[in-house]
């Protein structure tokens, strides 16, 4: 067992959000710090969002999730966010500098003993284990989207990490119900979005590029028994971290094409202010997207194939 019972979540966004809800389900005490009071307002509305699947999905009783609301609490104050805490997982933007400069904020207010994880994903331990002021302390524990379903969390060392350090935090991955993935050296993207970034990268570019519309796309994914295709991951990814991810690796890559995406991403979604399922609308508009509507994968009759064949051509 773990001795990791009081946890920070650093950032109330997409998943730091999951995280802190699923965490707090599994009877670990919570504290969710963002610097905004809106994001925290949104990551309150986000948690009644989760008491209904947890309710209908998972198993939770009433009491379960008074429980778990009982042992959130969210905060502006970075000394009293962590302040008890025996882990904290960072999950603010990815953003190098915004990591970089969290961590050098927090450094001089952690209690000695505390544990640090990014939840990155795919950026590296080792690009902050300096700003962290206690490498030996601090590793990589990156979830997956949808944490109640994909309950797997990456766990990855930078060579200052300690046994104990990785000990702990994989305990307590398992002790929220996680199944810990190992990633046996440091790599940017670590094992899932090694192919789940190209996956959204080359989706969006037929996008972009006007090959496909979104809707297609995502059948062309979805018919085999998929529920979900490429476009609508992005929604539930969020705008805003598809946009930070691609524009990221698109300069350091020296990625035209990836650029590009992370330039449409901003002029369609991010500026007017769409940032996918947090907001409602992204690609698709929710709570009842187009592609989990009855017939969104059917075969379409033929009377409407004048339409189909029309949008090919030029105008």
């Amino acid at each position: 067992m773990s001795s990791l019972d009081n946890l920070t979540v650093l950032g109330s966004g997409v998943l730091g959000g999951q995280i802190a809800w699923h965490s707090a389900y599994k009877a670990k005490k919570v504290v969710v710090y963002d610097i905004d009071l809106d994001a925290i307002d949104r990551c309150r509305a986000t948690h009644d969002q989760y008491a209904a699947i947890y309710l209908s999905e998972v198993g939770a009783s009433e009491a379960d999730i008074v429980a778990t609301r009982q042992r959130l609490t969210f905060t502006t104050d970075l000394a009293a966010a962590v302040a008890e805490a025996d882990l904290v997982i960072e999950a603010v933007p990815e953003v190098r500098e915004i990591k970089s400069a969290v961590y050098r904020d927090m450094a001089g207010l952690l209690p000695a003993h505390t544990l640090l994880a990014t939840n990155s994903s795919t950026l590296l331990p080792s690009d902050f284990a300096k700003d962290t002021g206690r490498a030996d302390k601090f590793c990589a524990l990156h979830f997956g989207n949808g944490i109640w379903t994909m309950n797997f969390a990456e766990v990855m060392a930078h060579p200052g990490s300690s046994r104990e350090t990785l000990t702990q935090v994989t305990e307590f991955a398992v002790e929220i119900g996680m199944v810990p993935i190992p990633v046996l050296k440091e790599h940017n993207g670590y094992i899932v979005n090694s192919w789940f970034v190209p996956l959204l990268n080359a989706a969006q570019t037929l996008v972009t590029n006007g090959i496909a519309r979104p809707e297609d796309v995502d059948r062309t994914f979805m018919i085999g028994g998929r529920a979900v295709g490429p476009l609508g991951m992005m929604d539930m990814v969020g705008m805003k971290t598809s946009y930070d991810v691609l524009a990221l690796w698109g300069k350091e890559l020296g990625d035209a094409q990836m650029s590009a995406n992370a330039d449409y991403i901003k002029e369609r979604f991010l500026d007017k202010g769409l940032l996918g399922v947090p907001t409602g609308e992204g690609y698709y508009t929710y709570p009842e997207p187009a592609y989990a509507h009855p017939g969104f994968l059917d075969i379409p009759d033929i009377a409407d194939l004048p339409d189909f064949v029309a949008s090919m051509l030029p105008l």
